[in-house]
C-alpha cells in the first residue's frame, strides 16, 4: 500500500521524539496504534460485507435459475398430463359400445381373476401371544395361587 523503508521510518520515530518530547512519544504512538488497529478493522468489516453482497447476489441468481427451472418442469409435466387426458378422452368417445370399461378392465374380467380386491388391515389386540406347551399357562393353572 504505501512504499515506505526501514530508513524512512527511523526518520519519521526521531523526528517525531524531537517534537513530542520523550514523555508524550509512548501515549502518542499507544494512541496510533489503536487508530490504526480500529482502521484495519473497518476496512476488514467493509471487505466482509462487499464479499456477503456478493454471495447474495450469486445465490438470488441461483435461486431465479432453480424456479426458471421448476416452472419449466411443472409446464411439462402439466402438459404431458393434459396430452394423456386428451388420449384418454378421444378413446373413450371412438368407443362403440355406450359402456366401454377402461382398457385396464380387460385383465380383471380374465377367468381366474379376483373381481374384486379389498385388503382388511388385521385387527390388533392388546392380549399377549398365547403360550404352547404343558407348562402353567396350557393347564389353566395359577403359580400365584399355589
Amino acid at each position: 500500500m504505501f512504499d515506505i523503508s526501514f530508513m524512512e521510518i527511523l526518520v519519521i520515530g526521531v523526528v517525531a521524539l524531537v517534537v513530542l518530547g520523550p514523555e508524550r512519544l509512548p501515549g502518542v504512538a499507544r494512541t496510533l496504534g489503536h487508530l490504526f488497529g480500529r482502521a484495519q478493522r473497518y476496512i476488514n468489516d467493509v471487505k466482509n460485507d462487499i464479499h456477503r453482497e456478493m454471495e447474495l447476489e450469486e445465490l438470488k441468481k441461483f435461486k431465479t435459475s432453480v424456479e426458471g427451472t421448476a416452472r419449466s418442469v411443472e409446464t411439462a409435466v402439466r402438459d404431458e398430463i393434459r396430452q394423456f387426458q386428451e388420449a384418454v378422452d378421444a378413446r373413450e368417445t371412438s368407443s362403440s359400445s355406450p359402456a366401454a370399461a377402461p382398457p385396464y378392465a380387460e385383465d380383471m374380467t380374465q377367468p381366474g381373476a379376483p373381481t374384486h380386491s379389498t385388503v382388511t388391515p388385521a385387527k390388533e389386540t392388546n392380549s399377549p401371544p398365547a403360550q404352547s406347551g404343558t407348562g402353567a399357562a396350557a393347564s389353566g393353572t395359577n403359580n400365584a395361587n399355589n
